[in-house]
């Protein structure tokens, strides 16, 4: 399986369609001024011994090279020596709200959002730790269970809505729950990260969390929120209505930061927000480093075969023919025609 040391200059990629589409726009356009200029006798002088044939060729032949240096500069690489070894470890489950509610903009771009980011940073803080994923609203789903598939776990962060959960709400037991039914057996180096606005309207949060620090899980907060709160967009888009009650008054959600701390204490935690950056995954992170560590196996590559060659001289040869090449008709000009 590849794997690319550098996969940000794949997005050159991207320039190879928009290019093709330039030219087309441009050859479409020179078609229609010539075709002005008159009969083909006025364009023979006007554009002596010019070739479309040529014209497309060499185009193509720079979009070609172009797509080849983008992919040898990402430099392809496969893995060629396969070991296990084993590290020190702790197991961190991290919670995310994902109810509607998170959807609020009291901290911009969204709760939601910049919950995301933070979890983003903080999968790449705590990388060497084994991690797991719980999505939660009014009912809670294991995302991904404990593993150090760290990409996984940061694209399905990506790429969560309040529409993965059809029941609504913020359901803080089952989510606190399903983290103790998810951990292995082994007691030591347990942490749940619970990201929330911690808005649950389930009296039992702050039991099940005095439960899980019986099981030998400690549990850190994360408000998500502010205490002056704002509404909850109908929708997740930049122009939306908003809910409203009964009254036809807006809903506004609050940050719940009193429940969170109740929950910290409960289970020998502390209690961070998601607007504190980079200081709050700092502390996380102490948190988590402080935490009893076991031995675990882990298999990886210790050794990576680079591939970018095959991709370097191909476009390197594409070069150089695209400029040995004339733009007019054979016996029209110099050199190769």
């Amino acid at each position: 399986m590849f794997t690319y040391e550098h996969p940000q200059f794949l997005n050159l990629l991207w320039a190879v369609p928009v290019l093709g589409l330039l030219l087309l726009a441009y050859s479409a356009w020179r078609k229609r001024t010539l075709q002005r200029l008159g009969a083909p006798g006025p364009l023979q002088r006007v554009m002596p011994g010019f070739s479309p044939q040529r014209f497309w060729l060499k185009n193509t032949l720079i979009l070609l090279a172009l797509a080849g240096l983008a992919l040898a500069w990402a430099n392809p690489q496969r893995g060629s020596k396969k070991q296990q070894t084993t590290q020190k470890s702790a197991d961190i489950f991290i919670a995310l709200d994902i109810s509607q509610s998170m959807l609020a903009r009291d901290l911009a771009p969204s709760r939601l959002e910049l919950s995301k980011v933070f979890i983003q940073k903080l999968v790449k803080a705590l990388q060497g730790e084994r991690i797991g994923l719980i999505f939660f609203a009014g009912d809670a789903f294991l995302q991904m269970p404990l593993s150090t598939d760290y990409g996984f776990i940061l694209q399905s962060v990506q790429d969560a809505t309040p529409d993965l959960i059809t029941a609504q709400g913020t359901a803080i037991p089952a989510a606190i729950n399903l983290a103790i039914k998810s951990f292995d057996n082994e007691p030591a180096g347990r942490a749940l990260i619970l990201i929330t606005d911690g808005e649950d309207h389930d009296e039992d949060a702050v039991g099940r969390a005095e439960a899980a620090f019986d099981d030998g899980i400690v549990i850190y907060p994360v408000g998500a929120g502010t205490a002056e709160g704002g509404p909850i967009p109908v929708a997740d888009f930049e122009f939306s209505e908003y809910k409203r009650d009964e009254k036809g008054d807006f809903v506004i959600t609050r940050l719940n930061e009193s429940l969170l701390h109740d929950i910290a204490q409960a289970a020998g935690g502390r209690v961070f927000n998601v607007s504190k950056g980079e200081a709050a995954l700092s502390a996380l992170k102490r948190e988590v480093d402080g935490l009893e560590k076991r031995d675990i196996a882990v298999r990886s590559f210790s050794e990576f075969e680079s591939y970018y060659q095959w991709f370097l001289l191909p476009a390197l040869l594409l070069l150089a023919l695209e400029g040995w090449l004339g733009w007019r008709k054979a016996g029209q000009e110099h050199g190769l025609t």
